[in-house]
């Protein structure tokens, strides 16, 4: 690629807050499922679909919260790589871990500044170089991709998934399209 997309810190929050919606869709479809259906083993990237969601709040976790604020060394890392609230096994915890990667995400999407978008950073597994905005971008595109992977399984056993087109997901709750 040769070079970063533009956008402003407001359009980042805009951004995030898509993600944050649209993650919660799948949430609480992927939730309703009966009996171990979130738990059976599918041959998808991460499994299952809930290790799949549990790995997109992983993405969300390290990108925005961690390496967009240079908390990169091996031993910052190491530990929270090792912190099994990141690999929650039950809805609860499942729901504690989320709750902290979206607070620790609102907290840095406050704080951003056109300068701040900018800035360069670094992941030890991602050479060359990147901003935040592309850290951003990559946690993003990279929610869509697994999300992608929970689309088809639901597909698999006839179950419709979410809406998650950027003009759904934003319209307002009484103008969304009424599903017969």
């Amino acid at each position: 690629m040769t070079g970063s997309l533009r956008f402003s810190p407001q359009d980042a929050r805009a951004i995030a807050a898509y993600n944050h919606a649209v993650f919660d869709r799948f949430v609480r479809k992927v939730r309703r499922l009966p009996g171990k259906e979130a738990t059976r083993k599918r041959g998808i990237g991460h499994e299952s679909l809930f290790n799949t969601l549990v790995h997109v709040l992983n993405v969300q976790e390290v990108w925005l919260v961690y390496v967009v604020h240079g908390r990169t060394s091996d031993r910052v890392l190491g530990e929270l790589f090792r912190d099994p609230s990141r690999h929650p096994t039950t809805w609860k915890g499942f729901d504690e871990y989320s709750t902290r990667v979206w607070k620790g995400i609102d907290a840095t999407l406050r704080g951003l500044t056109g300068r701040s978008l900018d800035r360069r950073v670094s992941a030890f597994w991602m050479p060359g170089r990147y901003t935040v905005r592309d850290a951003l971008l990559q946690a993003t595109v990279e929610e869509a991709h697994h999300l992608g992977e929970i689309i088809a399984a639901l597909w698999q056993d006839d179950r419709r998934p979410p809406d998650m087109t950027w003009i759904e997901v934003g319209r307002p709750a009484a103008r969304r399209r009424r599903r017969t």
